[in-house]
């Protein structure tokens, strides 16, 4: 998270990255990302004003249908928990919150776009589950987004962005993102045995 003060908008400004959260109460900043094919939920308790915006990734392609108990969905069920917990933190509760999607764009990179609706269709399961509501949103398409948000009246400022340089580093960041964390999964996959049906153990060995 990149932590700077803007002079336009005279507040401080807090950019968050593929993999990052943050909750807050304070009233005079700013939270901000940049969107290709990941998620940002954006979320508020009603009754106290706390804030909370995240910008998460799913690993791989599932069944639409089996997206929150996949092995990739705890990916997003990990992003959104934090984000919720530090909410919580901050007195805030479940049943106080209410939601704002953006995200999910197909942004003309094969890798990405194979797990942009992914990434949409959990959040939305995923809130659904949760019984939040969401507000607004604005996902799909074929562009990026850059937003914008301000928790004194948890008004979001989007603007759509088409393939340029703002928009290549985004895909950049996503695909460096995807790499990690597809590479954390296989190497918690290798510090297991893996037992399947009558056969018993095979698949790599614990470590």
């Amino acid at each position: 998270m990149k932590k700077t003060f803007n002079h336009k908008i005279k507040r401080y400004m807090y950019e968050l990255f593929a993999g990052e959260y943050y909750a807050t109460r304070d009233k005079d900043i700013a939270l901000s990302t940049l969107l290709g094919s990941c998620v940002a939920v954006c979320l508020k308790d009603k009754r106290n004003g706390v804030v909370g915006m995240n910008h998460f990734m799913l690993p791989g392609k599932v069944d639409s249908a089996k997206v929150m108990f996949s092995e990739d969905g705890r990916y997003g069920i990990n992003a959104m928990e934090k984000m919720v917990n530090d909410m919580m933190k901050l007195n805030s509760r479940r049943e106080n919150m209410e939601a704002k999607v953006f995200g999910g764009g197909q942004v003309m990179d094969y890798k990405l776009t194979s797990v942009a609706q992914l990434n949409i269709e959990f959040a939305l399961a995923y809130l659904e589950m949760e019984g939040i509501p969401i507000i607004s949103q604005d996902v799909g398409g074929n562009y990026g987004r850059k937003l914008l948000l301000f928790p004194e009246n948890f008004s979001v400022y989007m603007k759509r962005i088409s393939y340029q340089k703002n928009l290549e580093e985004a895909v950049a960041r996503e695909k460096k993102f995807l790499h990690w964390i597809r590479n954390a999964q296989d190497k918690q996959d290798q510090e297991y045995d893996i037992f399947n049906g009558r056969e018993g153990k095979h698949g790599r060995k614990a470590r």
